[in-house]
């Protein structure tokens, strides 16, 4: 089983086209044409995870963050980013990143953040902006099932939890193809006037391609007339963060001690108790300083991120519960999501990898320590 193969699986978890436009995902080292002799799953592709790859015979790492992050003009071992990148390079090791792309997934980071806590009834946070277009195109009615069906079958026309939506209204066309064209309906030369069937159908940007595709492949017409159009509609399945809330409330203390069992937190820094009972609780795993505000304006009584300077604290306003549990042990449960992701859909795969070669990093990655 080839290396591509395994990456393609990855993408069908986490979309790369989900990635924050800042961040660094997909392969970042590596030949995704050699054959796959093993799996290591880890937070961090550092060098002492590249060791454990060594020794345990594979040659693709796939890690949440990506350990190349910017660009590099030099690469001469000064730093960790350089030593584990010459490594894996010198061992022939690929390096294949997630990281905001699963963040984005509606069942990637913090669903698996919300389902470690028991939290039920979740949605996004922060759903994602300028990511949903809009086609129309026009067509006589006998061909319109084949075109609207055509591009529901690549994947347009999902809004939130119903698919296969389109719009379809009928009026009439007028065109004259002059005597290099090839008309299906009419002659050349001549004004026609017909029929047609106006489809509209919405996809995710980064289908538009498959959508276009199934679009000429169908369509009778020598000449296809269509538009896209960008919409600032907001996608409430993809996004940043989620919101949910607990089955039966319990105090703030009650409530840290909780997150800091399940999670398994050195520690957890947060604002001034409220008195308020905790029920409604949002997540985002890493750095959310960005997300307070929403967390507080989708009525949350808690909020769980990481990463917040002194100042942050004050932006919860008296309003919740603002906590820093940890940027890694935000995410901590994230590496177990994609080896089981990958176990069951590799076990379906036609020449699978030898069974028990999908393998979870023994190496505890996090470089923040507790007294």
């Amino acid at each position: 089983m080839k290396i591509k193969e395994i990456l393609s699986i990855l993408e069908e978890m986490a979309p790369l086209a989900y990635a924050e436009d800042f961040d660094n995902v997909g392969l970042l080292v590596g030949d995704a044409n050699n054959e796959t002799t093993g799996v290591l799953v880890c937070h961090d592709a550092l060098e002492n995870v590249i060791d454990e790859a060594i020794t345990k015979g594979c040659n693709l790492v796939v890690c949440f963050h990506p350990i190349l992050f910017s660009g590099l003009k030099k690469i001469t071992g000064k730093n960790y980013v350089e030593r584990a990148v010459i490594k894996a390079i010198k061992n022939d090791i690929a390096i294949y990143a997630v990281h905001t792309a699963l963040d984005n997934h509606q069942n990637g980071v913090n669903k698996i953040f919300c389902d470690a806590l028991g939290l039920i009834n979740t949605k996004v946070l922060v759903p994602k902006q300028n990511f949903i277009q809009k086609l129309v195109t026009y067509t006589i009615p006998e061909n319109a099932d084949a075109i609207r069906n055509a591009m529901l079958e690549a994947g347009a026309g999902t809004i939130g939890n119903y698919d296969n939506c389109s719009f379809n209204s009928e009026g009439f066309s007028t065109y004259q193809g002059n005597e290099n064209s090839n008309p299906s309906v009419g002659n050349k030369g001549e004004l026609t006037k017909t029929n047609e069937i106006k489809i509209e159908v919405v996809f995710e940007k980064h289908l538009q391609s498959n959508i276009l595709k199934a679009l000429f492949s169908n369509h009778l017409y020598e000449e296809v007339a269509y538009e896209i159009y960008d919409l600032q509609n907001s996608h409430q399945n993809i996004g940043l963060g989620m919101i949910g809330e607990f089955e039966t409330a319990m105090n703030e203390k009650e409530f840290l001690e909780f997150v800091k069992a399940k999670m398994i937190c050195g520690g957890i820094r947060h604002s001034a108790f409220l008195g308020k009972p905790i029920k409604k609780v949002a997540v985002l795993g890493g750095s959310g300083s960005y997300a307070i505000k929403n967390a507080i304006q989708a009525g949350a009584d808690a909020y769980l991120t990481a990463d917040l300077k002194y100042h942050n604290f004050y932006e919860a306003e008296n309003q919740l519960l603002l906590a820093d549990i940890g940027h890694f042990e935000s995410e901590r449960y994230t590496k177990n999501y994609i080896v089981d992701y990958l176990t069951k859909k590799i076990l379906n795969f036609a020449n699978s990898l030898p069974s028990g070669r999908i393998m979870l990093s023994e190496e505890n990655t996090n470089p923040v320590k507790y007294l």
